[in-house]
């Protein structure tokens, strides 16, 4: 969530302006506890939940580390520190974080989520809202095509991130009562939903030069690791599909990963790089 937000606020930072490590700070500390508290709150929503899946069983509730009351306490307070620190950047970003809270534990842990298979869809919308965060410490006009896009590539890349989670832990979604894709659909279905979303996330990610400053580091990291994706891909179908297992869900579930540091990073780099190229023809006495 840091990594992204900060991709976002390095993205709308005014790049003739002296940097100011306190307005940084304040952007990522807003971000942290935003997420911070609504996650401990999801948990203590959750907690019965994650008590019959083996996967999650230990986390601290079910365990029996800390209550519930506990888990609320801790939430709603680092929501409060995290709106504390937004009010010191602006109102939009004061908006966004708790707009994010709001959707992740009302609509997305109480309803999407528990009810209805293809939850994460919507639930992608909290969770690609930290570069939007990051992008409004700065510009806090969100609705231009930089912003979208960045906003686009995180919410695409979260349907094939989840649901290769779900495919490994189809059984403890199961067990959990929570109707993930696999679970309600089968793993050879959720394999072509998964497709979708991961040529439309590549197809995005291809489509920076429209959105963004793209250049160099579009051309040297973009386009082969979207190669790569697409190629690991075709990997995990082909082991789930014709060999009914599930042997490369790891390394595409890596790969993802991975990717979205990358594409994210790209158009920073470049928009940097640009703008240090632009500065030094200057102060070499060359004409912008």
């Amino acid at each position: 969530m840091l990594v992204t937000g900060a991709a976002g606020y390095a993205m709308s930072y005014p790049l003739s302006a002296p940097w100011e490590w306190g307005h940084a700070l304040a952007t990522l500390a807003a971000l942290y506890f935003f997420s911070a508290g609504s996650f401990a709150i999801n948990q203590a929503q959750e907690a019965e939940i994650d008590a019959k899946m083996p996967r999650t069983k230990r986390r601290p509730i079910p365990s029996g580390q800390i209550s519930k009351l506990q888990a609320y306490i801790l939430g709603f307070g680092f929501v409060l520190i995290g709106s504390l620190a937004a009010l010191l950047v602006n109102t939009t970003v004061l908006a966004i974080g708790l707009g994010t809270v709001f959707l992740y534990n009302l609509p997305y842990t109480l309803w999407w989520k528990r009810y209805w298979a293809f939850g994460a869809v919507p639930g992608a919308i909290p969770g690609g809202a930290s570069v939007l965060l990051g992008y409004a410490a700065n510009q806090p006009n969100i609705w231009m095509p930089e912003p979208i896009y960045l906003f686009l590539l995180m919410f695409l890349w979260q349907m094939p991130h989840f649901w290769s989670i779900a495919i490994r832990f189809r059984e403890d979604y199961a067990l959990g009562g929570i109707p993930v894709l696999p679970v309600r659909v089968g793993t050879e279905r959720t394999m072509y939903h998964i497709a979708l979303y991961t040529f439309a996330y590549v197809a995005t990610a291809a489509a920076a030069p429209y959105f963004t400053s793209a250049r160099w580091a579009y051309a040297i990291l973009v386009l082969p690791v979207s190669f790569v994706i697409v190629w690991q891909f075709m990997k995990f179908f082909k082991s789930v599909v014709e060999k009914h297992e599930k042997t490369k869900w790891l390394s595409f579930f890596l790969w993802t990963n991975l990717s979205i540091l990358i594409f994210l990073a790209a158009p920073v780099i470049d928009r940097w790089i640009s703008y240090a190229l632009v500065m030094a023809d200057v102060a070499s006495g060359g004409e912008l």
